[in-house]
């Protein structure tokens, strides 16, 4: 069993940054490919990027390329979000979401574990 809980949201103008931190409790945090998904007012939830149950090995979708940087902390059972250059399109709740297997996917279905999440508000 693994529990997730997000922080670090918030409210930010264009053009800034957040850093949201996905804490996990349990012993096995390294046996875990973690994703960060997000979703907007009226719309579905979609992936952002997923990270390898390793420090190493990350995927971004195209919308956050470049702008985006997951990264984890075993040791600290923590994943982090740094969010750059954020526009107004980013607002969202967004959610870490845990998987029990080397690799992440970008298909919500196959995670066993989510957080409450974290809403992110970027104002124009």
């Amino acid at each position: 069993q693994v529990q997730l809980v997000e922080s670090g949201g918030g409210l930010v103008q264009a053009g800034g940054s957040l850093r949201l931190s996905c804490k996990a409790s349990g012993r096995s945090f390294s046996s875990y490919a973690m994703g960060w998904f997000r979703q907007a007012p009226g719309k579905e939830r979609e992936f952002v990027g997923g990270l390898r149950r390793s420090t190493s090995g990350t995927y971004y979708a195209d919308s956050v390329k470049g702008r985006f940087t997951i990264s984890r902390d075993n040791a600290q059972n923590t994943v982090y979000l740094q969010m750059n250059s954020l526009r107004p399109e980013d607002t969202a709740v967004y959610y870490c979401a845990a998987k029990y297997d080397s690799s992440w996917s970008n298909d919500e279905r196959f995670y066993d574990y989510w957080g409450q999440g974290t809403q992110v508000t970027v104002s124009s």
